[in-house]
């Protein structure tokens, strides 16, 4: 099946001109080695031989920084398929649309020197065209992105479905799609709202390089919704998010983040905790939570109002 990714070329797109001259993409990290052996179908795996080089080499970065330099390395030059389709800004505005047509190759001592051929289209997607959710998406922090949640809008574009996107509940439990669809954007508005929550009176969401790295982490336990650091860089928060009611599974999945987190990526002065967010909770993630002081509980309210114009 075909997957859709947003691949920045360069910070603030740099280099995006010379990727769509010479048709391909890239990434650099300073990973300065042939990969084409060293590439195993599981990013895990890559990341565990890189990131200690990438720390020995970058003595400054953080274990955060790698783990999100080292998947964006591994995405780009493996994790995406032939096939697929790539939208990249061009830092004017826009975003250019190609699908990617060959393995990875390596081109040294030039910039993003891990590259894939890509046979870029003769279309560009104006960013404000595009719906808010995707371009939440398209807009969110780190090298690559997966997009194909937006395959509808994507392929509308493309001039290959309709370009009309209705909401429909396939779920009979949903009693109205429309304020599930705004649900679904939980993730998005909290991080651009950041500030007005009370997560802000002590945590920001984890920067590297003045730009956000902490949304969609990558861990061996799964992608972190959103990782954020105390003020004082002693304590790591976990921020898990739940569109809807949440149940005590979630209590197994933030505390397998959090022991990830602690094993792998807390410095020896960093604690690590857990916060949930959802719209409801039950008695059972209430008797859960009782006993695991290091992680809390929110909820969220969905509203809507109209104003008379």
């Amino acid at each position: 099946m075909k997957s859709y990714y947003r691949v920045m070329l360069g910070r603030k797109s740099v280099f995006a001109a010379d990727c769509f001259a010479g048709g391909y993409i890239g990434v650099d990290f300073a990973i300065n080695e042939d990969l084409s052996k060293s590439l195993p179908d599981e990013w895990r795996a890559f990341n565990k031989k890189y990131i200690p080089l990438y720390l020995a080499a970058h003595p400054d970065k953080s274990k955060v920084t790698a783990g999100l330099a080292c998947g964006a390395v591994w995405t780009v030059c493996r994790g995406i398929n032939e096939g697929d389709i790539v939208l990249s800004p061009d830092g004017a505005g826009s975003y250019r649309v190609g699908a990617v047509t060959g393995s990875y190759y390596y081109v040294p001592d030039q910039a993003l020197p891990h590259r894939r051929r890509v046979k870029w289209l003769d279309l560009a997607i104006a960013r404000a065209a595009m719906s808010e959710p995707l371009r939440n998406s398209t807009g969110s922090i780190g090298t690559v992105s997966n997009v194909s949640a937006h395959v509808t809008e994507i392929e509308s574009f493309l001039k290959t479905a309709p370009p009309h996107l209705t909401i429909i509940a396939a779920d009979p439990t949903i009693e109205d799609p429309f304020a599930f669809a705004m649900e679904q954007h939980l993730e998005a508005f909290l991080v651009a709202n950041w500030e007005q929550t009370e997560f802000a009176e002590t945590f920001s969401i984890f920067e590297e390089d003045g730009e956000k790295v902490g949304q969609q982490y990558a861990t061996d336990a799964g992608p972190i919704d959103i990782l954020a650091i105390s003020k004082d860089k002693k304590r790591l928060l976990v921020v898990e998010l739940k569109r809807g009611r949440a149940s005590d599974v979630v209590v197994g999945q933030i505390l397998r983040y959090m022991g990830y987190l602690k094993g792998e990526i807390a410095e020896g002065d960093q604690t690590v905790e857990g916060a949930i967010v959802a719209l409801e909770d039950d008695q059972k993630l209430r008797w859960a939570l009782a006993v695991v002081p290091s992680v809390s509980f929110y909820r969220y309210e969905v509203r809507f109002k109209l104003v008379k114009g």
